[in-house]
Order: C-alpha cells, then sequence, then structure tokens
C-alpha cells in the first residue's frame, strides 16, 4: 500500500495497513494476533525496542499486529502521520487532551458536544485539575477571548451530537493556529468518508469506532489519528512534553525522537503504555471488517436520513426538523463546503409539537427502531436526549449543547426506507392522540 499513495478512500477503507498476504502465515485476512506479548531475539534486541530505536512489537498494551492494520488503515482514511487504536472513544478523548494538557492548564471547546465528552470535559478533567472554557461553535472570531498561556488546544466536533450543527473547520483551524493552539477535532458522525478534517486544517482527529467505523453495535473502540501538522518544537513554552526532555522515558525528546509523528509517538509510549485503555485486537479485527464497508452503509445512511428528513418536515406532529442536507438548513451552506459532497450523516433530530412528554410515547411506540444510546448502527435506532444521554446537564447547559427537551434524535439505519418512514409515521400518530 504504501507504493500506491493515490488510492481513493474507498480502496484505503479495503487494503490500507495490510500486505497483500499476512508475512507469517500468507492468509489473505487479517489475522488476529490474541497474545499478550512477544518474544525478543536477544538482550539488544529488546534494549533496542525499549529505547525507540528500532520498530517492533513488545507487549500488546502498547502495540499488536492486528491492531497495527487497524491503525494504520485509520491514519491513511484520514491523511494522517499515525494513529493510536484505543479501547473505546472515551478513551481516545482523554488521551488526545491529557497528551498535552496537565494539572494548572485549560483547554477550549466548542459548546455543542456529546454530552458524554461534556462531563469530561466539565467534571471529570477538573478534578485533575484541567479546566474547560466552553465557546460557541458559530463563533471562532472570540477564540482569542478565551485563550491565554496556560491554554493547550481547541477542541470540536465535526458534525456535533446531538445539535447536529456542522463547524467551519477551516476557521477554526485558522483560529487556533493564530493563537499557536493546535485543533483536534471528533470526526465520529462524519467519518473519512464524509469529511477529512486534516485537509480543513486539523491537527488531531478523533473517533468512536464503535459507531459508523464499525458499523454494526458489536465493538468498542477508539482511534486518534496524528496529521503530523502542527509545530510543537516552535511551541515549545507551551508544549514542553513534547519538545523538552520527557523524564518519564530516558528524558527523551519526543519532536527529536519522532519528527512529524510526535504527538501520536508520546500518546502511545507515555498515556497507553502507563494507563492501559488498549483496544483488544479481537475488536480491532472485527472494527476492521466493519471499515471494510464503510462507505457502502455511509451512501445508504445518508441517503435513508435525508428522504426521513424530508418528510418529517410536514407532518403535523412535527415542530421543527434539523438535519443539515436540508436546504434551509442553518448548516447547509457549511456543510457543503466542510463535507466531501457525499452527504450528511445518518443523525436526523426533530422537534415533537406535543412537547418533551411525548418523547417517552413516541419512542415507545416505535417498532423497527431500536431504544438504545448508540449512533452509526446498520439498524435504526432512537433516543430521547434531555432524558438519557445528555440527563446531567442542567436546562441551561441543555440549551448551550443544543438539546431541546421535545427533541428526539434518530440514527438512521441502512434498512429500507420505505419501512423506516411507515414505523415513524405510526409512532407519531401514536403521539399525536
Amino acid at each position: 500500500m504504501a507504493d500506491h499513495p493515490t488510492y481513493q478512500l474507498e480502496t484505503l477503507a479495503v487494503h490500507a495497513g495490510q500486505e497483500e498476504s499476512d508475512p507469517a502465515t500468507n492468509s489473505r485476512a487479517v489475522p488476529i494476533y490474541q497474545t499478550a506479548a512477544y518474544t525478543f531475539d536477544d538482550s539488544k534486541h529488546a534494549a533496542d525496542l525499549f529505547a525507540l530505536a528500532r520498530p517492533g512489537n513488545i507487549y500488546t498494551r502498547l502495540m499488536n499486529p492486528t491492531t497495527n492494520v487497524y491503525e494504520t488503515r485509520i491514519a491513511a482514511m484520514e491523511g494522517g502521520v499515525g494513529a493510536l487504536g484505543t479501547a473505546t472513544g472515551a478513551a481516545a478523548i482523554t488521551y488526545a487532551v491529557l497528551n498535552v494538557a496537565s494539572a494548572g492548564d485549560n483547554i477550549v471547546a466548542l459548546s455543542t458536544l456529546y454530552g458524554g465528552t461534556f462531563a469530561l470535559f466539565t467534571h471529570t478533567l477538573v478534578q485533575f485539575g484541567i479546566e474547560c472554557r466552553l465557546i460557541d461553535p458559530d463563533r471562532p472570531g472570540d477564540l482569542a477571548g478565551l485563550v491565554d498561556d496556560h491554554t493547550r488546544l481547541v477542541f470540536g466536533e465535526t458534525i456535533c451530537n446531538p445539535k447536529l450543527n456542522v463547524i467551519d473547520i477551516d476557521a477554526w483551524a485558522k483560529a487556533s493556529h493564530d493563537l499557536g493552539l493546535p485543533f483536534m477535532i471528533d470526526n465520529t458522525v462524519a467519518t473519512p468518508y464524509l469529511c477529512r478534517p486534516i485537509e480543513h486544517g486539523a491537527d488531531v482527529v478523533v473517533h468512536s469506532a464503535t459507531k459508523y467505523m464499525g458499523g454494526h453495535g458489536t465493538s468498542m473502540g477508539g482511534a486518534i489519528v496524528d496529521a503530523g501538522t502542527f509545530d510543537w518544537a516552535a511551541h515549545a513554552d507551551r508544549f514542553p512534553v513534547m519538545a523538552t526532555p520527557d523524564a518519564s522515558y530516558h528524558d527523551v525528546v519526543w519532536t527529536d525522537a519522532a519528527g512529524p509523528a510526535a504527538y501520536i509517538t508520546r500518546a502511545r509510549t507515555v498515556l497507553m503504555r502507563n494507563t492501559g485503555a488498549t483496544l483488544s485486537p479481537m475488536n480491532a479485527w472485527i472494527i476492521l471488517q466493519g471499515i471494510e464497508s464503510l462507505h457502502v452503509r455511509m451512501d445508504r445512511h445518508c441517503e435513508n436520513a435525508q428522504k426521513v428528513a424530508e418528510y418529517l418536515l410536514g407532518h403535523p406532529a412535527v415542530a421543527w426538523v434539523n438535519y443539515p442536507g436540508l436546504e434551509d438548513n442553518e448548516y447547509h451552506e457549511v456543510a457543503d463546503r466542510v463535507l466531501t459532497g457525499k452527504g450528511y450523516s445518518g443523525l436526523v433530530s426533530f422537534g415533537l409539537t406535543a412537547g418533551r412528554q411525548a418523547g417517552a410515547t413516541f419512542v415507545e411506540a416505535l417498532q423497527l427502531f431500536s431504544h438504545l444510546a448508540n449512533i452509526g448502527d446498520a439498524k435504526s435506532l432512537v433516543i430521547h436526549s434531555a432524558s438519557t444521554t445528555h440527563s446531567q446537564l442542567n436546562d441551561q447547559e441543555l440549551i448551550a449543547a443544543g438539546v431541546a427537551p421535545e427533541m428526539v434524535r434518530l440514527s438512521v439505519g441502512i434498512e429500507n426506507v420505505d419501512d423506516i418512514i411507515a414505523d415513524i409515521d405510526q409512532a407519531l400518530a401514536v403521539t399525536g392522540k
């Protein structure tokens, strides 16, 4: 694959990170290397591996041949210099931040975050002395007013969940870079098939591969992708962990040892090694099966979601509909600039005319949809966010996150769209009664 850097994403999704066949067994499929550790050839071989003097496998908490294919494939699809697989998407976000921020530092995050990320940033990280400052996702020009000498990064989501606002990645990346900060982005909802944030200036991309990448609701996994474009050495005063000797690992200077891949190398060698939110080889393998069909599934997710959104627009039981693929959506123009033109993902949110209490009635009346806290499954899913995924937020925080009390979020699957709409129609009829 290294000889074919011009392959399109659909081809990378099937082949990247893998040789024609497994060198140890000639297996054409990616093997599952279900092992905890690897033997050393001799003492020098072992010492060289630990000193980062040569590549190789030491312990599956750090690396694994199956997980390496997963990491290489996602990095290729996103256009990064390297990736790190993690046990979950939450672990990926946590590591992405902790890799450059510590006690006494702060980060700036766009306010319309997924509920779990919001809780992580505004409650959990506070326990470790890291402050999160929230900013309006539509106002990158306000960033300078929130940044000080202890700010370490800016964080957003390509398509925010559940508000479904699409952010202007180019504008946010420029605003961050003008202040000497990296811009990190969660690309879970869009996937690299619909958006490649690195091409718009993002420095770090994170994923919950549990969602669309895996695509079948079977396995937990996350990923961090390093664009390799941020100049950590030029900002050594702000990022000493990258550009000065690291006492936690033989006083190595990561920018010297790993060059453009300094960020992702440190994430693996320090954070993963010391805290161990490791992606299992089995889950890496299962998610790889999903990635091979990502582009096919996303086409159907997008096509179905567009039709569902258009159906909901004219329904008397529906107060409003939010989907960036609708021409009158306030983020439609931004979406057409930021996304690849292949669709607007599979999430649709709408408000029930009958209000918050009608949410439970609607959800329970559905027959085809599954009521659960996940997105990106081949099956259609539904949830009432204010009482579930965002239930830890107060009313003010709900509004800031773009979660109206009457809002229902659909993750539209790949079933026949007529069956999907028929199920929604009968549930809305029950709700109206």
